[in-house]
């Protein structure tokens, strides 16, 4: 998975994550990635700071602490900014993918064959670690 600045027109920036490089330039080119704070599909990359590894005796893989906890502010990014839809996720993202309501960001839970038939029909999802938060 990578992780990539988004731009809408507006200039509003966001983040999204995509299994490559081609997977984004798909979703960008049909428009299938909208701004979650307004709705416009006209979407690029914003510049981004290359990762710089500090050490060379260091590797740059992170630790799983830094993994869980990358997920877990990931959850509440996706918590605070998207609208839940439980287990009506596939229904409602093919709604929006058809333009039957309006476009906007959701998440919710789905099964595998749904899954498989959202991405059967060229419908843009992803599937993310959904971990616990830690206890305030």
């Amino acid at each position: 998975m990578i992780l990539f600045t988004l731009r809408c027109a507006g200039e509003h920036e966001f983040e999204g994550w995509f299994r490559d490089n081609a997977a984004y330039e798909t979703q960008a080119g049909s428009g299938g990635i909208a701004c979650p704070h307004c709705g416009d599909t006209e979407v690029g990359k914003a510049p981004m700071a290359p990762r710089v590894v500090k050490s060379a005796g260091k590797s740059s893989a992170p630790t799983p602490a830094q993994v869980r906890a990358a997920l877990v502010e990931m959850r509440r990014h996706v918590e605070q900014n998207c609208a839940y839809v439980g287990p009506r996720f596939a229904d409602e993202a093919r709604r929006i993918h058809y333009g039957e309501t309006e476009a906007k960001a959701i998440y919710g839970e789905s099964t595998q064959d749904e899954a498989k038939a959202l991405a059967d029909e060229g419908i843009s999802f992803g599937r993310v670690p959904w971990v616990p938060l830690p206890d305030a």
